[in-house]
């Protein structure tokens, strides 16, 4: 039920009649006019109070996605088993105990930082199931205004999905805030940040594929010791080839088709475990003590804390299981850990310690050597399916970080394709896939080496980890409101654990450790440009935007010749006429009967309603025939083809059309109701529609019948009695916007809002059948003359050519060629 005192979710400040006496008035006021003829949209503007709620998943569901999952999130994790020994170890296992140890070490690692920071804590910090870096960033955006990009107004923070909660002044978190606030400097430091951790998880989208699949693949040497190492390198190079090839088929798909690899592969190294354990030596379940680690590092010295890069592997996929948070909810992630990875991991690294404790000389190879002889060559298959799977996790986990940073404004433009309907957060990105396999085919053939690719996996994944931590204090102290005691304890511990592994992985940059850090400083150099371009861009268009006073000094023709049709001219403004309309009533003769500016926006938001998706409003007089709609999204959110977005945007121009007239008899005492008006009202009002047009017409019955069936289209916009009108006591001129007549509205002001309201949706409706066109903006951004040539190089080379190889805007709306006009137009920064 919506009523009028609520506003009937459309802004109607724009309502302004202004006659010339009133322009008169006016005149050197232009501050004045600008607020009566094109304010910015207030609280109530397009929103229909339907509160938006996550679906709540069945326990059969829940189980289902737990299983999948498992084919999606964990197969890098479980897939550690493969290569951590060896990494730990490259030189060899001086003493037994330092097996021990080190076991001792992987399971504390794996307790802290995957079990207890990441699926009990990190997890919890997800924006409304969305993981990542960015997520963490959108809702630290809606807690302080950090967002570079300053396209945000108040109305969006009364979406329903726009979580945030209010500080006292003299709190930490409020003092806190107004901290990173205070200077555009800590703003671009936060966004660096954000962005190195997600360069990071690209690297590790690289890396893992090749470790993985080469790790698995090298279990043939096993069996054929005599075989040549480029035999090994070219079976994985084959297999990746494989792997991305597929990814087209959905998440949905590959997840079905790898968890039961997955489930199965857990099963066996977890069976494997308990018999080495059995056969071999049950003492190494010592190192469940935390006294070996410091017997460990006592007696290793430097080589013992530089072994703590190998060690590192053992927690690689954790930062993807943040990120795949997308695919699947939490408390799916939470099962699958807690109930399968986890027990079948320690039982897998106890399993191999136990063997390696009788073989110390076998630490090159321990997983396949510690393989029963029996079971070899079918643990060997399943170690490579399981690792082409874990290779999944981290490309998912790409996808959907570059499509969180692609709305954002933080990534060029590219294809995006969602492969399933039940869930939009599982999406497939073409450009990047191959991109991804052809670096990854690179670092594969270029090392040759697992033991280097190793070196180079710690060092990209403690570096995401540590950007986590950083981010997940934030988070703590401006939107979980911790206590200080709390925040400091989390990080402090975090930090200690992690910088330890920080500068472990340092001494081993020039062993390959370098390959994330260049992969990383490619993609944050891209990132960033893109970045400064686009916000530069909206700059641009705020500065230079064209006054009201201006637009309403041309008249109702807007000094041009008005032809048939729709004018839909995008721009990235929110409020205020962009400067490439001017440019484009300055430069050709006519322009269409009705303009509507469109500007799709995304928010720091998972998701934005369809029902609170759109604001349309009013720009001048009603004889303008001007009106803004601003179609907000989320970063999960699908933009829809061309032809749903239109149709859905003419649903909403013509809804806030009836709004606006019914509105305006209206008064704040009103009881009204826009639903639930008694059918008898609703004939009575249809039977005064249908007399008073025949009025109009003349008696010309098929003008009636016209007119009742364009209202019967507009109604079509979930609005079910097209009669519920307030009464208004008054004479009121009104002017017909489809024939330029004036209507005389006696003391049944309900039949003239009608009349008024029937002509404008049948302009409307003409001119939409007229034909509707697009005119965007072909903005060409160039460095000054006066720029330091780093700038010079940025603008016009590195921004130019990711403009030049991005989609084009055209493509993302799906606009017909033939509909198009490109607006041209140079600024220099």
């Amino acid at each position: 039920m919506v009523d009028c005192r609520e506003g009937l979710s459309m802004e109607m400040a724009s309502r302004v009649e202004i006659d010339e006496e009133d322009s008169d008035n006016n005149k050197g006021s232009m501050w004045d006019l600008e607020q009566k003829l094109d304010q910015p949209m207030e609280e109530e503007a397009g929103r229909l109070r339907n509160m938006y709620r996550e679906k709540k998943f069945s326990s059969l569901l829940l189980l289902r996605l737990a299983f999948q999952s498992l084919g999606v999130v964990y197969g890098d994790l479980g897939t550690s088993p493969l290569y951590v020994f060896y990494n730990t170890f490259p030189r060899g296992i001086a003493d037994p105990e330092d097996v021990v140890g080190a076991l001792s070490l992987i399971i504390y690692s794996l307790t802290l930082i995957p079990l207890l920071k990441y699926v009990f804590i990190v997890c919890k910090a997800n924006d409304n199931g969305q993981g990542g870096t960015f997520a963490l960033y959108s809702l630290l955006c809606r807690h302080a205004k950090v967002k570079t990009i300053p396209n945000q107004h108040r109305t969006d923070e009364e979406l329903t999905t726009y979580s945030r909660s209010t500080f006292h002044e003299q709190s930490f978190a409020a003092k806190t805030k107004r901290w990173l606030e205070r200077r555009a400097f800590r703003r671009n430091a936060l966004l660096i940040l954000v962005l190195v951790g997600t360069c990071m998880v690209i690297g590790d989208g690289i890396l893992t594929p090749a470790i993985s699949v080469l790790s698995a693949a090298g279990g043939i040497k096993v069996d054929h010791p005599n075989l040549s190492n480029d035999v090994v390198i070219v079976v994985a190079v084959v297999i990746l080839v494989g792997l991305f090839s597929m990814q087209h088929y959905g998440t949905d798909k590959v997840g079905w088709l790898f968890a039961p690899i997955v489930l199965l592969w857990f099963l066996l190294i977890g069976g494997i475990g308990i018999f080495n354990i059995w056969k071999y030596d049950s003492s190494v379940l010592k190192a469940f003590s935390p006294v070996y680690i410091y017997r460990y590092f006592k007696r290793g010295g430097k080589d013992g804390w530089t072994s703590l890069g190998g060690i590192m592997l053992s927690i690689t996929g954790t930062e993807a299981l943040f990120a795949d948070l997308t695919h699947f909810p939490v408390s799916a992630v939470q099962i699958a850990f807690t109930v399968v990875v986890f027990p079948c991991l320690l039982l897998a690294y106890s399993g191999q310690a136990a063997y390696l404790m009788k073989n110390t000389h076998h630490v090159n190879d321990a997983f396949y050597r510690s393989i029963p002889d029996s079971i070899y060559w079918p643990v060997f298959i399943v170690a490579t399916a399981a690792a082409v799977v874990a290779s999944q996790a981290t490309i998912s986990a790409t996808f959907s970080i570059i499509k969180q940073a692609l709305a954002l404004g933080c990534f060029p433009r590219v294809k995006v394709v969602h492969t399933s309907k039940k869930f939009l957060g599982q999406i497939y990105i073409p450009d990047i896939n191959w991109i991804l396999m052809i670096l990854c085919i690179c670092v594969t053939a270029g090392f040759k080496n697992q033991s280097q690719i190793g070196n180079a996996y710690g060092t990209a994944v403690v570096i995401v980890m540590l950007v986590t931590t950083l981010l997940m204090t934030l988070i703590m102290i401006l939107v979980w409101r911790c206590h200080w005691i709390i925040v400091v304890v989390f990080t402090g511990l975090s930090l200690v654990v992690e910088c330890t592994y920080l500068f472990a992985v340092l001494f081993k940059v020039d062993q390959g450790g370098w390959v994330p850090l260049v992969i990383a400083a490619a993609f944050l150099v891209i990132m960033y440009v893109w970045h400064y371009g686009t916000v530069k861009r909206y700059e641009f268009e705020m500065h230079s935007k064209v006054s009201m006073a201006w637009i309403v000094g041309l008249g109702p023709s807007l000094g041009l010749v008005r032809v048939p049709g729709i004018g839909l001219v995008y721009t990235e403004l929110a409020s205020g006429v962009p400067h490439i309309f001017s440019h484009f009533v300055t430069n050709l003769p006519a322009i269409h009967s009705v303009v509507v500016f469109v500007c799709v926006k995304y928010l720091p938001v998972y998701t934005v309603p369809e029902e609170e998706r759109f604001l349309v409003k009013r720009i001048g007089p009603k004889n303008f025939h001007m009106f803004r709609c601003v179609a907000r999204y989320g970063y999960k959110d699908l933009h829809k083809k061309d032809e749903e977005f239109e149709k859905k945007l003419f649903d909403n121009l013509f809804l806030f059309v009836r709004l606006e007239s019914m509105m305006e008899g209206c008064s704040d005492s009103d009881d009204y109701s826009l639903y639930g008006q008694q059918q008898q009202q609703t004939q009575r009002s249809r039977d005064a529609l249908l007399l008073n047009d025949n009025n109009a017409n003349g008696g010309s019955n098929n003008n009636a019948h016209q007119t009742t069936t364009t209202f019967s289209y507009a109604s079509s916009t979930s609005i079910t009695d097209p009669a519920n009108f307030c009464t208004m006591d008054s004479i009121v001129p009104i002017k017909s916007p489809s024939r330029g007549n004036m209507i005389t509205v006696g003391s049944s002001g309900q039949t003239s809002s009608l009349t008024t309201e029937v002509g404008e949706l049948e302009f409307l409706t003409g001119c939409r059948d007229a034909g509707v066109v697009h005119i965007l903006g072909n903005t060409v951004v160039r460095a000054s003359r006066d720029s330091r040539f780093y700038k010079k190089i940025a603008v016009d080379y590195i921004y130019a050519f990711l403009r030049k190889i991005c989609r084009e805007n055209s493509v993302i709306f799906n606009v017909p060629h033939e509909s198009l006009l490109n607006v041209g137009q140079i600024f220099y920064v």
